[in-house]
């Protein structure tokens, strides 16, 4: 151990033993761990920690506890995980004080992270080490301060998105290692070299209760320390509430068709029991066809004409599948003959969706793939959309990649059918918030100042910014009508704008 982490644990400990003699009514020490508990413990305790545990394994003031290990200090969560340990509730239980405790060569447990997620969220790195921290507790208690009396942050660092390092041509290389992919609703915090102590962290959760919906919102935030503590992972775990606005989405390649179909070739020479390939078709043909095809699709089926993958739909992507065919009503509110291309019939349960992939009507441009439900009184009661992929290149080069992240599981199918379950409206996906229609009244963006002549009772939602896959159930609006109310869907600009137009409003 340093000397520094040393002396502090030394300063620590005997300053906490004294208050505790001093005020025996009011601060109480835990027990201390012997050495051979303290080596059972499934994460490495350096020597400076040691120096606290043996003679407190926490304290109790003015009946609100911290517990220095897993001794109770859980309270119902495991003692040691995600990176750190809990050393106690904030806030009446609104809150938790973190510890990290990763790293086999460490002198010192750290950092300490306060972090309240509900209500207005907050996060404060209160102090780079353990024994720091805890000094810093004693001398308030000393000064008549309480366990509630937490540091105000005098600086503040900003929380980024994980994506945005993840692509990022010159992020640092060790944080692209922490964050691999990225995640849309997961944010990272560096804590290497932050300006102060305490430090708070400019975040807001990706979710929001600002509006209702029909379920009763559920959202948590899951935070995990990484790599020795150098970094903080926040990531909204959105669940009945609507998301709060954009996020950063993973840069779909320019040359998503041919890497699209490469990988999925191979992956079809090296799994030919899981995976099989349908041949495409020539110009010539795909120039009968009564939409126009782009080059960037045509790139695709030349080579590739459907994609049969072990647990998810087929995907026929030619003309003619007897399976794609839905109820003229159906066919109506899904915006009707060259407004979109269907791909594949999805089954969850009793229920059938269609994904398909939308077309601009104005310009011939294939847009998002999109699913939606295919029982007509289903859709017209529950309307609701599953944002799949930004095109039909991105649609097979995200199935090539989970695909290829089944392919080490015992149980492909199951794998993948676990991956997949957002092919079907509705089924766990952070929900996209519909506006009601008068909000883009002004707006001075193109797209929105289109959708913004749709009819009174229209509900709208921008999808350029949203997570993929999300869900858009435009029946979860707070004033959306109830029961039988949707006459038709309309997707502006190919998929980037979605709409529901009320029934009682009437087709245009």
């Amino acid at each position: 151990m340093t000397d520094k982490s040393a002396e502090r644990a030394r300063i620590a400990v005997g300053a906490l033993r004294a208050l505790a003699a001093r005020r025996p009514d009011g601060i109480a020490l835990l027990d201390g761990f012997t050495d051979a508990e303290l080596d059972a413990w499934p994460v490495p305790v350096p020597e400076a920690v040691r120096v606290v545990l043996r003679e407190a394994g926490g304290l109790e003031a003015g009946g609100f506890p911290y517990v220095f290990g897993p001794r109770g200090s859980s309270h119902g969560r495991r003692p040691f995980a995600d990176g750190h340990w809990t050393l106690g509730e904030l806030n009446r239980g609104q809150g938790s004080l973190l510890v990290g405790v990763d790293g086999e060569q460490r002198s010192d447990w750290g950092p300490v992270v306060a972090v309240q997620p509900y209500d207005e969220p907050e996060v404060t790195v209160e102090a780079p080490a353990f024994t720091g921290w805890l000094l810093g507790l004693a001398e308030r208690l000393a000064d008549g301060g309480t366990v509630e009396d937490r540091p105000l942050p005098t600086v503040f660092t900003e929380a980024v998105p994980s994506v945005e390092i993840a692509e990022s041509a010159d992020a640092d290389a060790e944080l692209v290692a922490l964050v691999g992919r990225g995640d849309s609703l997961t944010d990272l915090v560096d804590l290497r070299s932050l300006p102060a102590y305490p430090c708070g962290v400019s975040w807001e959760p990706y979710h929001s209760t600002d509006y209702n919906t029909a379920d009763t919102g559920s959202s948590e935030v899951e935070f995990r320390l990484a790599g020795d503590g150098k970094v903080l992972l926040i990531r909204s775990m959105v669940s009945g509430d609507f998301l709060r606005g954009g996020v950063r989405r993973h840069r779909v390649p320019d040359d998503a068709g041919p890497r699209a179909v490469a990988e999925l070739r191979a992956l079809a020479a090296e799994l030919p029991d899981l995976i099989s390939l349908q041949a495409g078709c020539e110009d010539e043909e795909m120039d009968t066809w009564p939409v126009p095809v782009p080059a960037d699709v045509r790139d695709v089926l030349r080579d590739i004409g459907g994609v049969r993958i072990a647990g998810l739909p087929d995907l026929k992507l030619l003309p003619g599948a007897p399976e794609h065919v839905v109820d003229p009503e159906v066919h109506r509110m899904m915006g009707g003959d060259g407004t979109y291309w269907p791909v594949a019939r999805v089954v969850y349960a009793r229920h059938t969706a269609l994904a398909q992939i939308r077309i601009d009507p104005d310009t011939g441009q294939w847009g998002y793939a999109v699913s939606v439900p295919t029982d007509p009184s289903s859709l017209r009661e529950y309307p609701e959309v599953t944002v799949l992929a930004e095109s039909l290149p991105h649609l097979l080069l995200t199935v090539a990649r989970l695909a290829r992240d089944a392919a080490g599981s015992p149980a492909f199918a199951r794998s993948l059918a676990g991956a997949t379950t957002w092919f079907f409206p509705n089924t766990g996906e952070p929900w996209t918030r519909p506006a009601p229609i008068g909000e883009w009244a002004s707006s001075t963006d193109p797209l929105r100042a289109a959708a913004a002549g749709l009819p009174a009772g229209t509900h709208v939602a921008d999808l350029r910014q949203a997570p993929i896959p999300t869900d858009l159930c435009f029946h979860r609006a707070e004033d959306w009508p109830y029961g039988d109310g949707l006459d038709r869907l309309h997707f502006g600009a190919g998929g980037r704008i979605a709409a529901a137009v009320p029934l009682a409003v009437g087709p245009t």
